[in-house]
């Protein structure tokens, strides 16, 4: 399993609005092959700063997480959400080593 990491720095007032952008994708990320999970983590560098949010995407493999950025999904995904961020985000690729979710309730 390999994760995506992305790291929005966003702009004053738009936490809101960039989970609601986020959010809308879900049903695109779903589509995609080998796309396991979502994970959004809010948080700030300095009590009163902007928010930060990271996302992380869980793939199958390398390649399923690779090949979402060879299609629109990828753009699409960043347009929606780039809006409400201050610059381009940092994007990591990650090799999974330890995972586990609950089944839900």
């Amino acid at each position: 399993m390999h994760a995506r990491v992305t790291q929005f720095q966003l702009l004053p007032g738009k936490l809101q609005d960039f989970a609601v952008a986020l959010d809308s994708l879900v049903p695109l990320m779903r589509e995609q092959a080998g796309f396991r999970s979502l994970i959004v983590l809010r948080g700030e560098a300095t009590p009163g700063a902007p928010p930060q949010a990271t996302v992380i995407t869980l793939w199958d493999s390398l390649e399923a997480l690779r090949a979402s950025e060879e299609n629109l999904y990828f753009y699409r995904a960043m347009a929606r959400v780039l809006e409400f961020s201050e610059g381009f985000p940092a994007i990591h690729e990650h090799k999974v080593l330890i995972y586990e979710f609950s089944a839900a309730a």
